[in-house]
Parts: structure tokens; C-alpha cells; sequence
């Protein structure tokens, strides 16, 4: 085995929809090794999106142990370990075999729109904006939670009992790492369930009883970087000791800190799945007035701070529907030359509203659409269109940004997987008239965790220090004058206008 440096490492396990990444870093941030392991997707009916929690630790278990030894370091050099996670996902489990009761319930899960219909009409919805920041929508864990409750036989009763435990998949995996002494999560993805009040920072009663879940069910919620136990001895490996566990955070907040975004004003965009936009804004919550949600960006050396988050469900999704769906393209990489092989959109507009659309409109019943085809239409203006369609809707809820924080933004920092993406960049800055800047590390997810983990653990000394190990790759600046830049976008808003309301509520 190699010697490992004096200074040892950090490992950020970053739990994602598709997959598990394991990523070890050291005190520059340099990415020691890297490993992956994918989850299984599980579709039971239309709209309904399920994990096995099993599968997803498993994942974890491999991702670790292959890391570790491609790194080629003991695990006696891993000084803290820090968790990221796809955040709103619930998982139910039995409190003494610590087995899941069911499958995880994934955020992308539509399955409790009814429910939540439901407690619309009942007059609930300002009041649960009000406390958690956040609107009745089933992407969040709330109506999750109590769907298990209400279709799982005998959970109720047994959850009453004291018997089944609740989590985010942060708690799952630190309840399996620790084997099963520490039932714990941080603020960042107690503010994702509907029930955690993020102006008083505890779990809110009265919601609870709302939504009838018992309170005994709940983790206790502790700052992001912060001493959530320790990694039983032999979990990885048979020569692997307690590891400490000293970082959590939801995935976008895990970005922002990765980013380096300390300063109220400082603004970052991961492409994902989805496309995630979170600014700073400090120790003072903003109530956005434009359909954003208002959320805890992190707790860290006794003090909370908050952002103010907007989120598109289609980004990279889109590049998926053209390579799985569609057949256009073999693999993502091919979309930036043949979006390049065309002069322009030739005015085509794609509206990737698969399941509905997000931040700024919150339109459940949007639906796709392809508008402006001529006969002279080809695949590569449909390819342009569908990574343009990308950075409009970032443009979407950055205007709405700009109008709740009163803020301008010179730069922006981008992270996520579509940033490898040249044209999607440049067009970004084009349509943005502003700066987008991309980092060296464009896994800031894990990176993020990885600071926090550290920080709690003296392994970085403090922000300031973090901040100066922050590098960019590339900066895009605007090349569109503001006519031709409006216009644009001026077409992209008609078409959203005709994707909305498009599929009866209760088809």
C-alpha cells in the first residue's frame, strides 16, 4: 500500500438519484480517487418513482470500498467522512431490525398530488410557506411520509408505537454506517420535508399533526458540519477502525458550499437531472413573492445561514429523452458539435415540460412541446433547441431571483455534469448577460461535504481558507447584444405560455 500523506483525506459520499459517487480528496482539493455506483430506478405506475434503500446502501458499501482501494490509501488515513444527498427522498424503517418497510419514495414522485389538492383547499398552504419556506408540492417529504402511513398495513400503529423510524437518505446512511446507534440529519434536509420550521429550527408540531406524523418518528437535526457519530468499526473492511462523521448537507446546498458561495449576493447553478439555482442571502430569510422557495443554505460555527432556491425538473433530462427516447444521439457528448452545425435554432423552441414545469410557474399540468418545426427543420436544430431550452429556464428563475433579492449578478458559478458543455456555457452567458464561470472541481456536490466534514474536524482551518482553494476552468462571457439576446428570449416565453395548463388535473 502507498504511503499516505501525513496530512490524511477526506471522503465526501455524494447519494444521488441515479447513482452513489465516492470521491476522496486532500487539503488542496485535489480528487484523490473517484468511484461510482448506479441505483435502480423503480417506476410502479405512471409518475410514481421508487428506490430500494437496500440497493442504495449496498451502492455505498461498494462505492467506498472501491475508492479506498483505488486511492490506495488505508482507511486509517480518511479523517472525516461527509455526506451529500438527493434531498426530499424518504425512507421508513423498522427501528430494532433496521429494515426498510418500503421502498424509498423518491422526490420525483408525483404520487400524492391528490393530497396535496386536498390540503390546498383545506387553507393550509400559507401557513406551511410561512414556517418551512417551501409550497404544498409532492416533490417534498411531508405527503410522502404520510402516503406511507396511510397505504403500508399496520405502520400506523406501529409507527405510533415508537417502532418505525424516518429519514432523508442522509439519516438512512448514517443510521447503517454507525450500525444503527445514531438516528440523526442536518438543517439543510430537515428544510426539504414540509415540517421543519426554518425560522425557530425545530420540527413543527402543528404541521405534523396536519399531515398526522408522529413526532417520535424524526431524527434529531443538527448543523451541517457537525459530529453525527462515527463509522462502526469493520463496516468497509476488516482493517477499517471508527471513522468520524462530521459533514452533511442536501445536495444543492453541498454545491453552494463547494462553490465557495459564503457572501449574501453569491449565486450558483448546478445542471443536473434538473437545474438548481441557490443565492446566498445571509442570515436574514427572504420570502421570495415569484414562486421560489425559501431555504436553509447551512449551518456551520453557530450560525445559520439561508438562500433562496429555484429549481427546473428538466436539464440534463433533456439530453437523456434525445439519446433514450428519441434516438437522436448516441451519447450527450455528440450534442454540442451538432448543435454547433447549425447557424442558430433555425426557430425551433423545445419546452422539456416532461412533468410539469418548476420554479418560476409550479405548472404540475405543462406538458413537452416542439414549436417553429419548418420543412427545413433537422436533428441538429432539435439538439440546439433542447440544450437552449436548458439555459432559458435558467434565465426563467433567474429573473425571478433578480426581482426577490432586488440583486444584479455579474458572474454566476456553474457545476454538474452539462458543464463539460461548451456551447450550453456560452449560450448561458449569451442569454443571461452575464458571466458564467466554471469551476476546476465541477463535483462541488461532493467537494461541499468534503468542507464540511472537514472543517468540524480542524482538517481546514475556516472559509476563508476554503475559499482560496476555489479555481476556474473557464469563464463564458456574453457575445449576444441585448436586441438579439431579448428577442430570443421573448420567443422561448410564447412557447412556455403554450406548453401551460395543457393536461386536464385529475386525467
Amino acid at each position: 500500500m502507498a504511503q499516505a500523506d501525513s496530512e490524511g483525506y477526506i471522503l465526501a459520499i455524494d447519494q444521488g438519484t441515479t447513482g452513489t459517487t465516492c470521491i476522496i480528496f486532500d487539503r488542496k482539493a485535489n480528487v484523490i480517487g473517484r468511484s461510482y455506483a448506479p441505483v435502480r430506478q423503480i417506476y410502479p405506475q405512471p409518475g410514481w418513482v421508487e428506490h430500494d434503500p437496500v440497493d442504495i446502501w449496498n451502492g455505498v458499501l461498494a462505492a467506498v470500498r472501491e475508492v479506498v482501494q483505488q486511492s490506495n490509501i488505508p482507511y486509517a488515513a480518511l479523517k472525516a467522512i461527509g455526506i451529500t444527498n438527493q434531498r426530499e427522498t424518504v425512507v421508513l424503517w423498522d427501528k430494532n431490525t433496521g429494515l426498510p418497510v418500503h421502498n424509498a419514495i423518491v422526490w420525483q414522485c408525483r404520487r400524492t398530488t391528490q393530497m396535496c389538492n386536498k390540503l390546498k383547499q383545506e387553507g393550509i398552504e400559507g401557513e406551511i410557506h410561512a414556517k418551512t419556506g417551501l409550497l404544498l408540492d409532492p416533490y417534498f417529504s411531508g405527503t410522502k411520509v404520510a402516503w406511507l402511513l396511510d397505504n403500508v398495513a399496520g405502520l400506523r400503529e406501529r409507527a405510533n408505537k415508537g417502532e418505525i423510524l424516518f429519514g432523508t437518505i442522509d439519516s438512512w446512511l448514517i443510521w447503517n454506517l454507525t450500525g444503527g446507534r445514531s438516528h440523526q440529519t442536518d438543517m439543510t434536509n430537515a428544510c426539504r420535508t414540509l415540517f421543519y420550521n426554518i425560522h425557530e429550527l425545530k420540527w413543527d408540531e402543528e404541521i405534523l399533526n396536519y399531515l398526522n406524523i408522529p413526532f417520535n418518528m424524526l431524527p434529531d437535526v443538527h448543523p451541517s458540519s457537525f459530529r453525527f457519530g462515527e463509522v462502526a468499526a469493520q463496516t468497509f473492511a476488516s482493517d477499517q477502525l471508527a471513522i468520524p462523521i462530521t459533514g452533511v448537507a442536501g445536495d444543492q446546498q453541498a454545491a453552494l458550499f463547494g462553490q465557495a458561495c459564503f457572501q449574501p449576493g453569491n449565486l450558483k447553478v448546478t445542471y443536473g437531472t434538473g437545474a438548481f439555482l441557490l443565492i446566498n442571502t445571509g442570515t436574514t430569510p427572504i420570502e421570495s413573492q415569484n414562486g421560489l422557495l425559501t431555504t436553509l443554505a447551512w449551518g456551520y460555527n453557530n450560525k445559520v445561514e439561508y438562500a433562496i432556491e429555484g429549481s427546473t425538473f428538466i436539464a440534463g433530462a433533456a439530453v437523456q429523452w434525445l439519446r433514450d427516447e428519441m434516438k437522436i444521439v448516441t451519447n450527450a457528448a455528440e450534442t454540442e458539435q451538432m448543435a454547433l452545425a447549425v447557424p442558430d435554432n433555425g426557430g425551433v423552441y423545445i419546452v422539456p415540460a416532461f412533468v410539469g414545469l418548476g420554479a418560476p410557474y409550479w405548472d404540475s399540468t405543462a406538458r413537452g412541446a416542439v414549436f417553429g418545426l419548418t420543412r427545413g427543420s433537422n436533428r441538429n436544430h432539435l439538439v440546439r433547441a433542447a440544450l437552449e431550452s436548458i439555459a432559458y429556464q435558467v434565465r426563467d428563475v433567474l429573473e425571478a431571483m433578480k426581482q426577490d433579492s432586488g440583486l444584479e449578478f455579474d458572474e454566476i458559478k456553474v457545476d454538474g455534469g452539462a458543464v463539460a458543455n461548451n456551447f450550453l456555457m456560452q449560450f448561458q452567458a449569451d442569454m443571461m448577460g452575464t458571466s458564467v464561470i466554471r469551476p476546476k472541481v465541477i463535483e462541488t456536490t461532493a467537494l461541499g461535504a468534503a468542507y464540511l466534514a472537514g472543517l468540524a474536524v480542524g482538517y481546514w482551518s475556516s472559509q476563508k481558507e476554503i475559499a482560496t482553494l476555489w479555481q476556474a476552468d473557464q469563464v463564458f462571457t456574453s457575445r449576444l447584444n441585448e436586441q438579439t439576446r431579448q428577442k430570443q428570449y421573448a420567443s422561448w416565453k410564447r412557447a412556455v405560455s403554450r406548453a401551460l395548463d395543457w393536461e386536464e388535473p385529475d386525467s
